[in-house]
Order: structure tokens, then C-alpha cells, then sequence
């Protein structure tokens, strides 16, 4: 058995030693523009320096972020498909009756990667400058104003409908499929508000083509910071942290997990990673493999009580 357990043990060290072999997919389960997207291709890139093997990012958009959690929850374990997982893993098993996944158990936690808070944005048009501006505005018009998503049970959704509920206002939701979408809808007037991360929105909001009026984060952007907080704007029940993370499939082995988390916890705190964060509104939020699995379940619980509060069925 002593034997067994060495002969183990020094497969797994031969195994983290020559991983990697040969180029790592990075599914990104949103399509091209959106936050995740740009995150992925950040640390993607920073990845190939340090590693010298392509890291391709390869975008699965669709089903609210479960086409690529499906793919890469049936990958095999080998540490060559990993995933760059959103808030969203943590809403669908609240918002969807069947799932091909289980958001804890089909995958393995590598590391938390970034915060980044939403942002409420409305089309300059419209005659509001405050989150009680929309409100007022949007109680004398029910079902009049569109609010555009990258799809049901999204993070921008989940908000979405929360704001609904807490304002006591009724909107209608416009969903779309990636993120870039999403933002252009509201530029283009076929949507008058949105929840985005603030990647995707912010050269927008600095523009003009956008006004943005709160953010779902406990305090200030720094790259925004005339826009207040929900809780300033008078509902501080609507707070969310779109987090991106990196999972491989479950089953992956330790000392896979551990060369990954090594490595790309040493690419997010290169100055340069973390300046390209802060210029999309996020911050690096590293974590253990352990610190992020239990993220998640906490998400999990959380979002399920959000989802219930708000009324939304499952579907």
C-alpha cells in the first residue's frame, strides 16, 4: 500500500512538472466584447508568456453561460480545458429546473480572478439623470421601458428584475447574446436601460453615448466615481459582484490544479495585467482553490434566495 501510494505520488509530480504540453482552451461562455471575454483574453495572453503554450480563448456563448459550462464539465480532466466562469454559474441552478452541471460538484476551483461590479446604464434620451428619476419615470410609463441582457438568469437579468422588484417599476426584458449586444442595444434605442459590467459600457459612459446612474458594488469605482451605489441611490438591496473565475472540470489533479493556480495568480499580479483590469472598472481577486469553492456555494445560496424574493420561476 506504501508502495501504491508513492508510485502515486510520483506520478502526480511528473505530472505537474511537464504540464503543460501543448496548448490550454479557455472557454468563455459569453460571446466576444463582454467582460469575461476581455478578462479571458488579459490573462490568456499574459498566460502564453510564462508558460510558452498558446492559451486559446474559445468564446461558447448561448443558454445564459451553460453551453460553455456543459462543455467544460464534460472535458476530460487533464487541465487542456478550463474555464473562465461568471456570477452566472452560481444563478442557474436557481433560475433553470434542469441543468447538464452542477455548479459545485462537476468542476474544480483553480482561483477567483475578478470583481467586477455591474452598472446601471440608460440611454441619454432618456428623461432621467438618478436612480429616482428612472423610478418615477418609469412608474408613469409600466411596460414601456426595454431593458436589454446577454440572456435569462444572467447576472444583468438577476439585477434587472431585482431593481423591478425593489422599485416596484415594470419592464420589459430584451435579451441578447453577448455582452457588446447588450450595451449596443442601448446606444442604439431599441433598449432604454441595462445592467452591464462596466468593461464593456465604460468607453461609452466616458463618451457621453451612455449615462450611468449606480453600481452594484459596496462602494465607488474608482474609474467611475461620481457614480453612486445602490445603497446611496436609496436601494441597497441591489448589490452584485460579477465575478470571473477559473475552473477546470472536476476530476482535474491536484497538482494540475496547483501549476494552473500558480501560474495565473502570478499573471494577474503582473503590473501590467492589473492596470488592463483596473482601465475595464474590475480588480484582481485572487484566491486558493479552497477560498473560491466555497464562494461558490455561498453564491449559490444566495442568489436562490434573490431569485425567490423577486419572483422569478425557474424555467
Amino acid at each position: 500500500m506504501i508502495a501504491v501510494s508513492f508510485m502515486l505520488f510520483g506520478v502526480s509530480v511528473a505530472v505537474a512538472q511537464s504540464y503543460p504540453t501543448k496548448p490550454i482552451r479557455l472557454i468563455v461562455a459569453w460571446g466576444p466584447g463582454g467582460a469575461p471575454d476581455i478578462f479571458a483574453r488579459i490573462v490568456g495572453q499574459k498566460l502564453y508568456e510564462q508558460i510558452s503554450q498558446p492559451v486559446i480563448v474559445d468564446n461558447r456563448p448561448g443558454a445564459t453561460g451553460n453551453i460553455g459550462a456543459g462543455i467544460v464539465a464534460s472535458a476530460p480532466p487533464d487541465g487542456y480545458t478550463i474555464f473562465n466562469a461568471t456570477l452566472s454559474l452560481a444563478i442557474s441552478p436557481s433560475f433553470y429546473k434542469k441543468l447538464p452541471f452542477d455548479p459545485v460538484a462537476s468542476f474544480t476551483p483553480v482561483t477567483m480572478l475578478a470583481s467586477v461590479p455591474l452598472i446601471l446604464v440608460i440611454n441619454p434620451r432618456l428623461p432621467a439623470k438618478s436612480v429616482p428619476e428612472l423610478i418615477a419615470f418609469a412608474k408613469s410609463k409600466p411596460g414601456s421601458l426595454n431593458y436589454s441582457t446577454v440572456g435569462n438568469g444572467s447576472p444583468a437579468h438577476v439585477s434587472a428584475e431585482l431593481f423591478q422588484y425593489m422599485a416596484k417599476v415594470k419592464l420589459v426584458h430584451v435579451p441578447y447574446k453577448s455582452g457588446g449586444e447588450m450595451v449596443t442595444a442601448i446606444l442604439s434605442g431599441e433598449a432604454q436601460l441595462a445592467f452591464p459590467a462596466i468593461a464593456p459600457a465604460l468607453p461609452h459612459v466616458k463618451a457621453g453615448r451612455l449615462h450611468a446612474i449606480a453600481i452594484t458594488a459596496r462602494k465607488r469605482s474608482p474609474v467611475v466615481p461620481d457614480v453612486p451605489t445602490f445603497a446611496e441611490a436609496g436601494l441597497p438591496e441591489i448589490e452584485a459582484d460579477n465575478w470571473n473565475g477559473i475552473m477546470a472540470p472536476a476530476g482535474t489533479p491536484k497538482s494540475v490544479i496547483n501549476k494552473l493556480h500558480a501560474e495565473i495568480v502570478k499573471a494577474a499580479r503582473a503590473p501590467e495585467v492589473a492596470e488592463q483590469f483596473a482601465r475595464q472598472g474590475a480588480e484582481a481577486n485572487l484566491s486558493s482553490p479552497a477560498e473560491f469553492s466555497v464562494v461558490i456555494k455561498a453564491e449559490v445560496m444566495k442568489w436562490a434566495k434573490v431569485v425567490r424574493a423577486a419572483g422569478i420561476e425557474p424555467q
